[in-house]
């Protein structure tokens, strides 16, 4: 699960929440350019799953960046739709439970990882 800074805290509480349930394997890329793709095409042919997480609005984010970087190499390992789980389609709020609202939390990140490993 990719999980660009400052997402990774949220992504390892996520991973915390899930032990026992689900095993989290979580790739900090730290840059898009250059993106290390082989770190995550080797997770991804793992664990046969892509979660992309970031604050930034899903739309034409990062995420997306990563998935088109990453799925040619690891399209025929996939065995669940990659996803991409980013923050609202708006602009971000000052007020901090507003923020809260409009990026991914643990809790939203541990449903979707879920979701994908239940099919």
């Amino acid at each position: 699960m990719p999980a660009g800074t400052p997402p990774q805290p949220p992504a390892l509480r996520a991973a915390e929440a899930l032990a026992g349930e689900i095993s989290l394997e979580i790739i900090d890329p730290r840059t898009l350019v250059p993106l290390d793709a082989e770190a995550i095409s080797q997770s991804v042919r793992k664990t046969g799953k892509l979660l992309i997480v970031h604050e930034a609005p899903a739309q034409a984010g990062a995420g997306a960046e990563i998935l088109r970087q990453v799925l040619p190499h690891v399209f025929g390992d996939l065995q669940a739709s990659p996803q991409v789980l980013g923050g609202a389609d708006v602009a971000m709020p000052y007020s901090p439970p507003l923020e809260d609202a409009c990026i991914p939390q643990p809790a939203d990140i541990a449903r979707v990882a879920r979701e994908m490993v239940r099919g």
